[in-house]
């Protein structure tokens, strides 16, 4: 039997996995989450086999949530569920350790195993989100794609160099160093450009 900590917050999908699952292999749902904070104190507090975390969510997002609970749990399995599989967002998830990642859109049988195939301590990565991560054209590094999130989300320059425990002097240089990869004037074209290129 393999332990799972359903994290979504969308309710309706997130009891419809909860109930379909079971259904589909030997998973057991021990706890679910509607964020990312939330996620990562379920996940501390049952410790299930693996956690299906969704990328999108408010406050803190799946990503955020992953790199906060790999301080506290670094051997946690984790399955990344997404609409939107953004290259830069792969590349990311893939450098936090998350095992697997496949679309929302999957059937429940799909996802099922999947959940079981990490359980075995093997990775998965759906063929669509892979194909994604080949055509990757993003100019942009890593930080620089951080404070552009952050942007995106309606944080300050000093929100997000606390969240990224940065100077803020260091994020305003790789503002204007995103800026002038996306020949934009500010740092929210500079966001929305990127979004709209699927680099965030």
């Amino acid at each position: 039997m393999t332990t799972v900590v359903l994290a979504d917050d969308e309710a309706l999908l997130r009891k419809a996995m909860a109930s379909l699952l079971p259904l589909e292999g030997e998973i057991t749902v021990l706890a679910e989450a509607e964020d990312g904070d939330a996620a990562v104190r379920a996940a501390l507090e049952h410790q299930p086999d693996v956690l299906v975390i969704d990328l999108e969510m408010p406050r803190t997002d799946g990503l955020g949530a992953v790199a906060a609970l790999r301080e506290e749990r670094p051997e946690q399995v984790i399955l990344m569920l997404t609409r939107h599989a953004r290259p830069g967002v792969l590349r990311k998830a893939l450098k936090l350790g998350v095992q697997g990642f496949v679309s929302k859109s999957a059937e429940p049988a799909h996802i099922a195993s999947v959940v079981a195939t990490l359980h075995e301590g093997k990775r998965w990565i759906d063929p669509d989100v892979s194909a994604l991560a080949v055509l990757d054209d993003c100019p942009l590094t890593d930080r620089e794609t951080d404070v552009l999130r952050g942007t995106g989300d309606g944080y300050s320059v000093a929100e997000i160099a606390a969240r990224l425990h940065l100077a803020e002097g260091t994020v305003r240089n790789y503002l204007s160093n995103a800026m002038q990869k996306t020949q934009t004037r500010t740092r929210h074209e500079a966001a929305r450009y990127a979004r709209e290129h699927d680099w965030l």
